[in-house]
């Protein structure tokens, strides 16, 4: 550097090195740059500086400017920085255009552009062989994945020193001669992958299982941090202090993979694949634990976790599924469950205790992404093995038979999963301590199908009964907290009680929106229940705000097919029809209505429920014989499924009633009428929303067919009730009042 410094001496008017020496020609450079003579505007490039302490008295302080560049990120804390990335892949996509030609098609610049990490040099040697050679992307990227470190080595580019195979060994070569540790720490970083990796996996190691290497990182601080602040010095990984994470490019890994024997290789993949299980934090329940779960998500399957056959591992491993599903990430965690039970069957058969588990998490994930029959197949499987491998009463099999109950109810088969449901409850008690987590679990899910066979007074008591413990319990989980909370907010609504739900639902809801997020799973489905809750109660302009937001993010979350986005969707189209936008509710009930089969099969009772919704539809459009069509149709399925006795069916049969009426059948609709009001009464209750309505409509029939006195009879009793229970100016309140007919809909909950 003195030397080159001592170089700018003619251009500055100074005398040669040749004169003076070079050194205190140099020094007269410095002082020249510093007074700005004769030229105030410069600049001085030191490009590819190693340490700043090396050219920092180098550096004129004066009226020009000094650019350094670097791979030693020390220079953040001596000078002001601009750090310079890799490309973007638009920027990759150009610079492979301008190298090979235009005629490279975007989609294959875009797949080379990823598979090297946007990393410059790489893609220049990547163009350089497409160019000069005529090598295909396809060839290319196959010659890479079989023998990187010698297809990167070719052809060293023009205007580079070095190929990106050599420069990375002469680094490498550089920091063992420097530190060995770092490099041992590197080599455990390639088996990583290419997102930011924790430092603190490093800090939380295994305390028994690794190698020497690993043992003085792990047990040596300063040796680590010198080691990490050396590899970031030879810029072989991005060093984030203000997150805590290092980051080796992808080629960089591969690389280093490349350099190692299987055997080599494999040591280093079990020593990663125990930091990552040392690293995870404790329940996957516990919200507070998410973010370092989620800092582990991006290696579980470049580390190739799904290999190990270690059992502390594999825990991890199911641990981090359980994280998966509790946080939302449904998808990722299917995928995961997948690899892993894929491997464990074929390593360890399908009867290891690991790979029960993981298929039970698996049938978990597939419900709850609405894979319903797999779901079925997944956990009957599982269920008899766990039952044959650990006896019917083991916390496994009980777990997987709670689950399987709700692949029952999924599959419409209410009465059964009641009856599945009981028995299971039998098994908890039996096993569980009566204030247990699993046992207040068992109850929740037979709560459910109490509601879903109509019996909402004995599903509300277990509801409250299982809130009320939980609320108590300072160690749940917020996911599971809420969903109770919710369970017992939708039961109360269809109990009857909506000012209550609304109020329920409020609280739950903003639980989940402070505790968990907006936009979590339980949090949104909470918030689809207190829409609904708000439109039964006649709020309608808080009804129709929060099931539009709850529609748009399920869509944009989970998509269009999803069952929550469906019940969300289904929800808004009434609360559409509920506001008098009638065309809008009518096209989306329409499109709902066509999805749902695809979910949940034909002769599903939630299938006939959505249809009398649309049915509903076509006679406020004008269409009664559409609406009389379609809702016999779906009265004939509910029947089939689940008796008239049910409120499902009665629903839709009191808007048969109404089709009826509109068309002048008016026998067929009082008789109708008569025996859905009987059956209301018995099942609901008689001051139940649906046996009012149900009442106020029948006395629009009797009045037409000329029992007046008989009608307002009826009529004067139902306002009275309706003014009490509901209040004088509820709209159901009003509508009755006014003589006129009163629409029922129906909203699928979830399983």
């Amino acid at each position: 550097m003195p030397a080159a410094l001592a170089a700018l001496a003619p251009r500055l008017g100074l005398p040669p090195a040749k004169a003076v020496g070079i050194d205190d020609t140099a020094a007269a450079v410095l002082h020249a740059l510093r007074r700005g003579e004769p030229y105030s505007r410069w600049l001085l490039i030191f490009d590819n500086a190693d340490r700043p302490e090396d050219i920092n008295q180098l550096i004129p302080r004066g009226p020009g400017h000094v650019l350094i560049t670097s791979r030693n990120q020390q220079w953040r804390s001596v000078v002001e920085t601009v750090p310079v990335d890799v490309f973007t892949q638009g920027e990759s996509v150009q610079f492979l255009h301008k190298r090979v030609s235009n005629a490279l098609r975007e989609v294959d610049a875009k797949r080379l552009a990823d598979e090297l990490g946007h990393l410059p040099l790489a893609l220049e040697q990547a163009g350089a062989l497409q160019a000069e050679a005529g090598m295909s992307v396809e060839e290319y990227l196959q010659q890479l994945q079989k023998h990187m470190s010698d297809t990167l080595h070719m052809p060293k580019p023009l205007d580079y020193p070095l190929s990106m195979t050599a420069a990375w060994r002469l680094s490498v070569s550089q920091l063992e001669q420097q530190l060995a540790e770092a490099v041992e720490l590197l080599r455990y970083c390639a088996f990583f992958g290419p997102e930011p990796i924790p430092v603190d996996v490093f800090r939380w190691g295994p305390k028994e299982g690794v190698d020497s290497g690993l043992r003085q990182i792990l047990d040596r601080p300063l040796l680590r941090s010198n080691a990490i602040r050396v590899i970031g010095r030879f810029a072989l990984a991005k060093v984030d202090p203000d997150t805590r994470t290092l980051q080796v490019h992808r080629l960089i890994q591969a690389l280093l993979r490349a350099d190692l024997s299987e055997a080599e290789q494999e040591g280093y993949r079990k020593g990663v694949h125990l930091l990552l299980a040392s690293a995870a934090p404790g329940s996957p329940g516990d919200e507070t634990n998410w973010t370092r779960f989620s800092e582990l998500v991006p290696h579980i399957a470049p580390a190739d976790v799904a290999s190990t056959r270690d059992p502390k591992v594999r825990d991890f491993a199911l641990k981090m599924v359980r994280y998966l599903y509790m946080s939302g990430q449904h998808q990722t965690g299917r995928a995961f469950v997948e690899s892993f039970l894929e491997q464990w069957t074929q390593d360890s058969g399908p009867d290891d205790p690991h790979s029960i588990d993981a298929q039970a998490q698996l049938g978990t994930v597939l419900r709850e992404l609405g894979d319903y029959p797999k779901a079925h197949e997944t956990d009957q499987s599982a269920l008899a093995r766990a039952s044959e491998v650990f006896g019917p009463e083991h916390p496994s099999t009980l777990f997987i038979a709670q689950g399987f109950g709700g692949d029952l109810r999924a599959l419409g088969d209410f009465n059964e999963a009641r009856r599945h449901d009981e028995e299971v409850l039998r098994g908890h008690a039996a096993t569980f301590p009566p204030d247990h987590d699993e046992l207040l679990a068992a109850k929740n899910n037979l709560a459910l199908d109490y509601a879903l066979i109509s019996s909402y007074q004995q599903a509300r008591a277990m509801h409250e009964e299982v809130y009320t413990a939980s609320d108590r319990m300072s160690d749940i989980s917020k996911v599971v907290y809420l969903l109770r909370y919710g369970n017992l907010a939708r039961v109360v609504r269809l109990c009857g009680d909506y000012e209550d739900a609304c109020d329920l639902g409020e609280d739950a809801h903003a639980f989940g929106v402070q505790e968990l997020d907006v936009e979590h799973w339980v949090t949104l489905r909470t918030a689809k229940d207190r829409s609904i809750a708000l439109r039964r109660a006649g709020r309608y302009d808080d009804a129709t705000q929060l099931a539009e937001e709850v529609y748009e993010r399920y869509k944009r979350l989970f998509g269009p097919g999803h069952p929550d986005t469906l019940a969300a969707a289904m929800n808004h189209a009434n609360t559409l029809r509920s506001t008098g936008q009638i065309n809008a509710a009518f096209a989306l009930a329409k499109d709902t209505m066509n999805r749902y089969p695809q979910v949940y099969g034909e002769e599903h009772p939630y299938n006939h429920g959505c249809a009398g919704n649309l049915a509903l539809l076509h006679r406020v459009r004008g269409d009664a014989e559409s609406a009389r069509k379609l809702n016999e149709q779906c009265l004939l399925g509910l029947d089939t499924r689940l008796t008239r006795d049910h409120h499902y069916s009665l629903t839709v049969a009191i808007n048969l009633a109404s089709d009826l009426t509109t068309l002048g059948e008016l026998s067929r609709a009082q008789s109708l009428s008569e025996d859905t009001y009987e059956r209301s009464r018995r099942l609901l209750g008689e001051t139940h929303p649906l046996t009012l309505g149900c009442a106020a409509n029948l006395s629009v029939v009797m009045r037409r067919l000329g029992a007046d006195e008989k009608a307002e009879e009826l009529l004067s009793r139902t306002l009275d009730q309706y003014r009490q229970v509901r209040g004088p100016d509820h709209p159901d309140t009003v509508v009755a009042g006014e003589a006129r007919q009163l629409d029922f809909d129906f909203d699928p909950p979830p399983i």
